[in-house]
């Protein structure tokens, strides 16, 4: 059989040739210049998939990361707020507890209701912060909402009992705010189980004035918590007809039933029953009363208005000094429950910002990760492709020399 090679054909397998020998140096100088090994999915189709889910992995993560930014910073200024707040609330109780000097004079209480009024004004300028976009940090949802406004009672809340969350990990959304209501409202009176005071009068009954006597009752304890009934309670003192001794006994206002037969009073003494105990000291008079009642939230606010209130309407005397003394006691216990309740709020802050230290270095190594996979899947060795650069480079000069010469031969070159 007789093979026939056309000049046309060694023309076409030849730089036929020479074009693929020249985009192979092309393509390898393209990844040595880009650094990566698959510069388009035709190249490696199953690593081009897997480099893009695990960049997208990297992309999502980096967003974890901007979110941490935001949770810190959130964080950062509810803590200082709610470090504000305890201050505030320190200053408050130490103003209380001086309010207690029998030696001041009703102008001094006065003077004492203006300084807790600029308190009150700071705790709620505090409780109306703003997070610097337009917002309101303890509103809740509700960010566009002023949080609190001033009332005669002290204030009320206009937001919700919602926190603003952000996912900052794959497998954990963070609350970043906390609400007012929790802060400011949920503070429980007393000595945070049950409260004790002396008998609020009949606002419907001019001639009502209270307590007439000098007596002043203790914030009381737990003794044993298993025979706590959440029943409310009254304390009521009578003089004996015959003797005239004073005595005392105790109903439980619930059930309506006696829990404590009347019983000498002597200043000082427990009175226990139900789980719990608390005395009386001073000297009470014929029929006044005290109440004892299971702890509930109050506002701040109202407790501090509370003693302005006492402060102003308290006059002189045995009975007044009583009254007041028994009103700041309440006071101190109540705005005691809210530093406590402010330090729990802020440790929750603290802890949440602990944990994003570690989310950051978890997502940091993540990070590292997805980096090293990507590369590993679409980065090229760039000794291996610089070699096989240097390789392709010089079957590209052998392939051009030879078609050179092959095109070159001519019978023409033999006749003279």
């Amino acid at each position: 059989m007789t093979l026939r090679i056309s000049t046309s054909m060694m023309y076409d397998r030849g730089t036929t040739q020479l074009g693929t020998l020249q985009s192979n140096m092309l393509k390898t100088q393209m990844q040595l210049s880009t650094g990566r090994r698959v510069l388009t999915p035709a190249d490696d189709p199953v690593a081009s998939a897997r480099a893009l889910e695990v960049t997208q992995s990297l992309e999502i993560n980096d967003q974890y990361k901007i979110n941490r930014q935001t949770a810190t910073s959130s964080l950062a200024q509810v803590d200082t707020v709610l470090d504000t707040v305890g201050n505030l609330l320190d200053d408050v109780k130490d103003t209380v507890l001086y309010a207690g000097n029998p030696a001041l004079s009703i102008a001094d209480r006065e003077a004492l209701a203006v300084d807790l009024e600029a308190r009150m004004a700071d705790l709620l300028g505090q409780a109306n912060t703003a997070d610097g976009t337009g917002g309101y940090v303890f509103a809740g949802y509700k960010t566009n909402t002023l949080p609190f406004a001033r009332t005669e009672t002290g204030a009320t809340y206009y937001g919700d009992q919602g926190e603003r969350e952000l996912q900052v990990g794959s497998g954990r959304k963070m609350s970043i705010s906390a609400s007012g209501s929790q802060i400011f409202e949920n503070n429980l009176t007393g000595n945070g189980t049950f409260l004790t005071k002396p008998r609020v009068p009949d606002p419907n009954d001019p001639a009502d004035v209270g307590n007439t006597g000098t007596g002043i009752i203790s914030p009381g304890t737990v003794t044993n918590a298993t025979q706590l009934t959440g029943h409310n309670y009254t304390v009521t003192f009578a003089k004996e007809p015959t003797t005239g001794v004073m005595q005392y006994s105790v109903t439980d206002d619930t059930l309506g039933t006696e829990v404590v037969a009347l019983t000498d009073y002597k200043a000082g003494q427990p009175i226990a029953f139900d789980g719990v105990t608390f005395d009386v000291k001073g000297d009470p008079a014929d029929l006044d009363k005290f109440t004892l009642e299971p702890s509930k939230n109050q506002s701040v606010f109202e407790t501090i208005q509370n003693v302005i209130n006492a402060l102003r309407s308290t006059g002189t005397g045995p009975t007044a000094g009583a009254k007041l003394t028994n009103a700041l006691n309440e006071a101190n216990q109540n705005i005691q429950q809210a530093s406590d309740n402010v330090l729990s709020v802020r440790a929750s802050v603290g802890a949440r910002g602990k944990e994003l230290d570690y989310l950051d270095s978890s997502g940091s190594e993540m990070a590292i990760q997805y980096k090293s996979q990507v590369a590993d899947l679409i980065e090229v060795d760039p000794i291996e492709a610089a070699s096989r650069f240097a390789q392709q480079t010089s079957s590209l000069q052998a392939a051009q020399q030879t078609f050179k010469m092959a095109t070159g031969l001519s019978l023409f070159n033999y006749l003279n």
